[in-house]
């Protein structure tokens, strides 16, 4: 079988990780866009892997969690009408945990909204986490029942409920969302501090999630037709955000600011992954596309 060079495939993973279109790839590089997707599933595969075997045990203080929402093949309300449907269309939500301090994604689940995701992100969150932390999320419900059943009395939670004003008038409604008015910080669990209550660093990075990863551009036909190969562009994006970019107000990277690596790593050492094999992985993946999470490899 034909192989691509590594520098081939370098390039395109770092084309996919800076939010070029798959067909823009194939203008560039020339290679098919069968191709590039197939580099994708199998750097996806690869990078869940190795962040489910060796992002444990991280240690932070400060841990936020919040949901960001696209859709596969057909927003919700066309999907039971639409031609060709597949398995899993509609509405796709992908959680993240995000530590304040490193800015290291510790954990993330693409899936539903219920309360079954939100305890499988929590159930996955606690299994890597080195220590009792403060959690905040939003004041979506089904983290209440997710955070009690998972981590019970040791952590010290609390949710950042914002309170919004009347939504916009007339053709700015659909662009514009209602004006943020207030915020109220509850105490749900332990000692949270107050000064610390926060989801600040985890809605910024569903604006990097956003500007990286190219299905997720509102208003365009990039979404993703194949909740599969969302779910493994995620993954890709994790793990170039973790190990790769470097943040700029850290100077290094999150991995390497969590402790979780002692080295940059450069776009080529994921394809070094692709060539050694994917690590078998302990536990779920944090990749889901039901209720139970799915490991792709």
């Amino acid at each position: 079988m034909n192989k691509l060079p590594a520098e081939a495939r370098t390039q395109i993973l770092h084309l996919l990780c800076e939010g070029q279109l798959i067909r823009a790839i194939t203008r560039i590089t020339g290679v098919s866009k069968n191709t590039v997707t197939k580099l994708l599933i199998d750097a996806g595969r690869a990078c869940a892997a190795y962040h489910d075997e060796h992002v444990r045990e991280v240690q932070t203080r400060r841990c936020q969690v919040d949901e960001i929402w696209s859709f596969t093949y057909a927003k919700q309300k066309n999907a039971a009408t639409a031609k060709g449907v597949v398995d899993h269309a509609g509405d796709t939500w992908t959680w993240t945990a995000i530590d304040a301090d490193s800015k290291l994604v510790v954990s993330w689940l693409v899936g539903g909204r219920d309360s079954e995701y939100a305890m499988a992100l929590m159930d996955d969150l606690r299994s890597r986490l080195g220590n009792r932390v403060q959690l905040t999320s939003d004041g979506h419900r089904a983290y209440l029942e997710a955070v009690e059943g998972t981590f019970g009395g040791d952590v010290d939670y609390a949710q950042l409920v914002k309170l919004y004003g009347a939504a916009p008038e007339g053709p700015t409604r659909r662009y514009s969302p209602a004006e943020c008015v207030g915020a109220c910080k509850l105490r749900v669990e332990g000692s949270p501090d107050p000064a610390h209550v926060s989801t600040s660093y985890a809605e910024r990075q569903n604006l990097t999630m956003r500007m990286h990863i190219r299905r997720f551009t509102r208003l365009t036909n990039s979404f993703s037709k194949k909740v599969e190969n969302h779910a493994h562009s995620v993954a890709l994006h994790f793990m170039y955000y973790n190990f790769v970019r470097i943040h700029s107000t850290l100077g290094t990277t999150p991995a390497m600011a969590a402790g979780v690596t002692d080295r940059l790593w450069e776009v080529a050492d994921i394809v070094a992954l692709l060539d050694a094999g994917a690590p078998k992985t302990r536990g779920s993946v944090r990749i889901a596309v039901d209720v139970d999470p799915i490991s792709f490899l």
